[in-house]
């Protein structure tokens, strides 16, 4: 049995996972139909006594290769608009590890030197001002987001200084749940200018008291504001704890008093 992490099996190139499984990248894929059901018919009888699980790729533009997975008892995981990603468990109580269960979201609270909330109104909305905010991008930080959004939804230019709530809701889109996270963001400029005109048709400074007191605001964006006086939260400190992981991350701290 050999335990290196990368090992040729018949036409394809195979990457060994923790979960005793291994991974077929889509570009490592044959070109016919023939030639991939042949291959992949040896690389099960290869690794059905030795590994827990076979992982494929599969390009949106080889979809004809589904059917053959499916056939030969693998089944869907998860997918993104040009691929689907199917397994096969090669030992009855084999583990699966969760495909992603969940949507991320991000909102700031800006408030400038003259106390002032910056807020936007949707289109489709039909609830008063909101704060700004949206969807974290795939491969996106927390706090690019926060920054991103904002300038997109208002044209007003942020800095990120803190996290201050996180709400999960169920269900969302897509029969997941969404996490959202709420920070707080420090303004570098005052002049509203939209720049995502298809979704936000006004954006606007408003006195933290009126806000607070407009009835159709959502108490949770209320209690968003309120908490955001009151708490520093918890601030980003990319200190030296995993500076062994050779990806992008943040860490997020609770601030001391």
């Amino acid at each position: 049995m050999n335990n290196s992490s990368v090992e040729k099996i018949a036409c394809f190139t195979t990457v060994l996972d923790p979960y005793n499984g291994i991974t077929i990248d889509a570009k490592d894929l044959p070109n016919s139909k023939e030639e991939f059901e042949l291959n992949l018919d040896f690389l099960i009888e290869e690794t059905i006594n030795k590994r827990n699980l076979i992982w494929i790729y599969i390009d949106i533009k080889r979809s004809d290769f589904i059917p053959i997975t499916t056939k030969k008892g693998f089944f869907f995981h998860s997918c993104d608009e040009d691929y689907i990603l199917v397994v096969k468990r090669l030992k009855e109580n084999a583990i699966v590890p969760t495909s992603a269960n969940h949507t991320l979201g991000v909102g700031a609270v800006v408030i400038n030197d003259k106390k002032e909330l910056l807020v936007i109104k949707e289109k489709i909305s039909t609830i008063g001002f909101k704060l700004p905010g949206g969807h974290i991008d795939n491969c996106e930080m927390i706090s690019t987001a926060c920054v991103r959004e904002v300038l997109e939804e208002t044209g007003i230019h942020v800095e990120f200084e803190s996290i201050i709530s996180l709400g999960h809701f169920y269900p969302h889109q897509f029969h997941k749940s969404n996490l959202y996270v709420l920070c707080l963001a420090k303004p570098l400029s005052f002049e509203i200018n939209i720049q995502d005109t298809e979704e936000i048709v006004d954006a606007k400074w408003v006195k933290i008291e009126e806000y607070l007191e407009d009835e159709t605001v959502l108490a949770y964006s209320k209690a968003v504001v309120m908490a955001s006086l009151e708490y520093q939260g918890f601030k980003l400190a990319n200190h030296q704890t995993l500076c062994h992981i050779k990806r992008d991350f943040e860490l997020f701290f609770p601030i001391e008093r």
